[in-house]
């Protein structure tokens, strides 16, 4: 992927969300009404920036990318 996430409002915004909620599952946080609201965000920009997500299998590994970032940056 050429976009860079981790810079886009939306992603801070869900890390900020995350870290004020004191989840510590990154994946339960976006099961939930915030977290759900940011990550939909997140995604519109992602193909505003041309990024495909229109298959089931790239919007899961982006959804895993997103997590697995979350979690080392969020975490610490």
């Amino acid at each position: 992927m050429d976009w860079e996430f981790s810079e886009d409002a939306a992603f801070i915004a869900l890390c900020d969300g995350f870290r004020e909620s004191g989840e510590s599952s990154a994946m339960e946080f976006l099961a939930n009404g915030e977290g759900a609201f940011h990550f939909q965000e997140l995604t519109q920009n992602a193909a505003g920036e041309g990024v495909d997500l229109s298959d089931s299998n790239s919007m899961d590994e982006f959804q895993q990318e997103v997590i697995e970032t979350m979690e080392s940056l969020c975490n610490n």
